[in-house]
């Protein structure tokens, strides 16, 4: 176990000058939980309940497909970084049947709190003219975008109340009605650069965000809306996508610069462990049985490239033993990045971010196939999933 740098929020405040987000009805008291039975989980008010206290995922099992949900086409969104648009793939003839422009700079399909939209985060790097473009997941067409300040990645509060836009280049995170966009506070992250990825604890009271260019990680009270501290993690220095165990205690921190996963105890923000994976650290899935983690491994150090990295890999990881199980290299080199698993859990797919295609590999055997997409492809959506609700990212369900 290493050293733990966790500054207390009142600390952090005292010294960054940190502000609270203020609820947008301050009008309005907010609801009185209900006392949680012997063993249950006393989540934020308006948050569904925790049905397995053991595993925050038993609701996004195969056989649990919204009905309304069940309705939406079978499809794979793809955002393309570079040709500002989204592929959409058919994965039952693994062929693009659609393609159609968004805002500059694409990085992320999220998919709604209540499932029923998908976002395309177009964060325009570089510029002010971000903005978000809604995808009917019903008929796989978008509609008009919303302007939204540096929207690189999004997520949603579990109870629903309020989209998280993550403001990398302000590091800020921007709290905004989910279905408008509309502004209802920041929070400011001021040591946190580079903030881009997050996963809840499982009542919903905080969040953990990854700082990529701090080499460090930030924890959220999402209650009240404040930084409570930063973690400078022990070794590497590039911390990308973070995952939560089923437990909803445990946290897993993809690093890109020492080539496998951290591992975190949320709830004293704690580093505890590490999982060597592979060259260049990336993307974390569950998989639909809730048994194991797929860790994209993008083969390379460096934020451009190379193409077909003979480094590039899967990495299956045990939730139980915490140890490698499987590693699955991408023939010829490659570079898988984000994605998700299918509602059936057999198809793994990852965006093959510096080689233009996207990977549909089989969870059974790790056998890969490459559909050619648009120019550097990021954060894929698999559409429909099984969940009750959606808190992000590329459809992290509960």
């Amino acid at each position: 176990m290493t050293k733990n740098k966790f500054l207390t929020g009142a600390a952090m405040a005292g010294l960054l000058g940190i502000c609270s987000l203020a609820p947008v009805h301050a009008q309005t008291p907010e609801p009185t939980a209900a006392p949680a039975a012997a063993g249950a989980i006393q989540t934020i008010p308006g948050m569904p309940p925790v049905i397995n206290p053991n595993n925050i995922y038993s609701e996004a099992r195969p056989d649990n497909i919204a009905p309304e949900v069940a309705k939406d086409p079978a499809r794979i969104y793809v955002p393309n970084l570079r040709s500002n648009d989204v592929y959409v793939i058919d994965p039952a003839t693994m062929s693009v049947v659609d393609r159609f422009p968004v805002g500059r700079s694409p990085q992320h399909v999220v998919p709604s709190w209540d499932l029923r939209t998908l976002w395309a985060t177009n964060n325009a790097e570089g510029t002010t003219q971000g903005s978000l473009t809604p995808i009917d997941p019903r008929t796989g067409k978008p509609g008009p975008a919303v302007p939204v300040d540096d929207p690189y990645n999004m997520y949603f509060t579990p109870d629903g109340k309020s989209a998280i836009v993550v403001a990398e280049a302000r590091k800020r995170l921007d709290f905004r009605d989910p279905h408008t966009m509309a502004m209802q506070g920041s929070v400011e992250a001021p040591e946190c650069r580079g903030i881009n990825h997050a996963a809840f604890s499982i009542d919903g009271r905080y969040a953990i965000f990854t700082c990529e260019f701090g080499g460090m990680v930030a924890k959220v009270d999402t209650v009240n809306h404040q930084i409570l501290g930063y973690l400078k993690l022990s070794t590497g220095g590039m911390p990308q996508d973070i995952l939560v165990a089923p437990n909803g205690r445990t946290f897993y921190v993809a690093d890109m610069h020492a080539d496998g996963v951290f591992i975190l105890d949320g709830d004293t923000f704690k580093e505890t462990g590490f999982i060597h994976t592979g060259v260049g650290t990336h993307g974390i899935y569950p998989s639909r049985d809730d048994t194991v983690m797929y860790v994209a491994n993008r083969g390379s150090h460096k934020v451009h490239g190379p193409r077909h990295s003979k480094d590039g890999s899967v990495s299956v990881v045990d939730f139980a033993t915490n140890r490698v199980i499987r590693t699955w290299p991408v023939p010829g080199g490659g570079s898988p990045d984000m994605g998700n698993v299918s509602a059936d859990g057999k198809l793994l797919w990852l965006s093959g971010r510096f080689d233009d295609v996207v990977y549909a590999i089989d969870t059974a055997t790790g056998s890969m196939k490459s559909i050619p997409v648009g120019a550097e492809p990021h954060g894929l959506t698999v559409w429909p999933q099984p969940g009750r609700y959606s808190v992000g990212h590329t459809g992290i369900m509960r």
